[in-house]
């Protein structure tokens, strides 16, 4: 018998992981999109007061921008929307780097909160207030991929509002961009320039209608066995952040992460969370090749 310390078994262990995990990934066919930028967007749900969900929607737009430091990626913010108690309404960024779709892909859905509200915000008990907002992740595609027609859209332009809703500019500088065969509406308001607004508008709502196309060809590929990492759907709720108990927990794949604060800090425990999302999604599509090849097997 091989008698091998405790760190040399765990070193061989960790080595055999790595091994199962490359030939894994050989056996999978890569997602088209994979190696896209990505345009991020977080929007706070309600709740009574609102402060909450706010809060915890600035808290979730600082994570990924976090992250991205930590993996050396590009972070541009698009558009921000300051709440009253210094939480967010809604931002968007454009995140540039390598795999960056690949690794932000099942970030997107809806993030709940669980959580005693800090001094200051709208509670007069202290008791556990729950709240919810929403993680939005749209490849950003070249210009060739979606074609809009300038016919089919409805520019609006306003002043930019800022926390509290006072007006922050003296012009008409803010740009509502409507895509009316489908409804699809974006708002830019961070560039002084109405020109930029626009294009900066024009450019997320070409990412949103992409990411119909996507939703449609993943729905066409689904088999009738349930994807456990889901469809990608933004109204999927998919996360837990429990602040009383300390852990984060992913609906999905029943995983869970202790130490809120690291997770927040977007770093390794934030990395290793994912790592876990994308093995189980590389586990399902082999599952997918599998079914989909016995099918076709005379």
């Amino acid at each position: 018998m091989i008698d091998l310390a405790k760190d040399e078994w765990e070193k061989i262990k960790r080595q055999i992981e790595s091994l199962q995990r490359t030939l894994l990934q050989s056996l999978i066919p890569q997602e088209k999109h994979d190696n896209c930028d990505v345009i991020l967007e977080v929007v706070s749900g309600r709740t009574t007061g609102g402060d909450i969900c706010q809060q915890f929607t600035k808290e979730i737009f600082e994570m990924y921008q976090k992250f991205a430091d930590f993996k050396q990626w590009t972070f541009e913010i698009l558009n921000i929307s300051p709440a009253e108690y210094g939480g967010l309404h809604h931002a968007a960024a454009r995140i540039s780097g390598e795999s960056v779709y690949k690794h932000l892909k099942f970030e997107g859905g809806i993030h709940r909160v669980q959580r005693i509200p800090e001094t200051g915000l709208s509670s007069r008990m202290q008791r556990i207030h729950t709240g919810t907002m929403t993680v939005i992740v749209l490849p950003q595609p070249e210009e060739v991929d979606i074609k809009i027609d300038p016919k089919d859209l409805r520019i609006d332009t306003f002043r930019a509002k800022g926390a509290g809703g006072q007006s922050v500019n003296t012009t008409d500088s803010a740009v509502r961009v409507i895509h009316i065969p489908t409804g699809l509406s974006v708002e830019c308001q961070q560039e002084r320039s109405q020109l930029q607004n626009r294009n900066t508008a024009i450019r997320v709502l070409r990412a949103k209608l992409f990411q119909l196309c996507l939703e449609k060809d993943t729905q066409q590929r689904q088999t009738s066995r349930n994807l456990q990492v889901g469809t990608r759907s933004q109204s999927e709720r998919i996360r837990t952040y429990n602040f009383t108990q300390d852990r984060v927990t992913d609906h999905r794949i029943s995983h869970v992460a202790r130490d809120i604060k690291e997770f927040l800090s977007g770093g390794e425990v934030l990395e290793e969370f994912i790592n876990e999302l994308l093995k189980s999604a590389e586990i399902e599509a082999l599952l997918e090749l599998v079914n989909y090849n016995s099918t076709k097997t005379p």
